[in-house]
């Protein structure tokens, strides 16, 4: 599977294994969700109201663009959060988030 983001460098680090929308994504150390999640894949989420594909916008945690939420319900700006193995990325609100 390819997204829209391809890496101008190497990574470095060595890979984790992180979960998008219960799907099984190989990232690598040190990286945002964001690049973890367009390297695989063409958006990171839906637009609320619009349904519009997003891919963020200001990639530095300025907009309110790429919020994507962890399984644990915890919600994250997908630009300047760092991936750790294992983890469990929604691109949709889970059932019960409360805005």
């Amino acid at each position: 599977m390819s997204g829209r983001l391809v890496r101008a460098i190497v990574p470095s680090g060595p890979p984790l294994r992180i979960f998008v929308d219960g799907a099984e994504v190989t990232a690598c150390a040190g990286e945002s969700v964001l690049v973890a999640v367009l390297a695989v894949r063409d958006a990171l989420r839906r637009h609320e109201f619009s349904n519009e594909a997003r891919a963020g916008f200001c990639l530095m945690g300025a907009c309110q663009d790429c919020w994507m939420w962890l399984a644990d319900h915890q919600r994250v700006r997908a630009c300047t959060t760092i991936v750790t193995h294992g983890m469990r990325i929604l691109t949709n609100a889970p059932a019960g988030f409360d805005a």
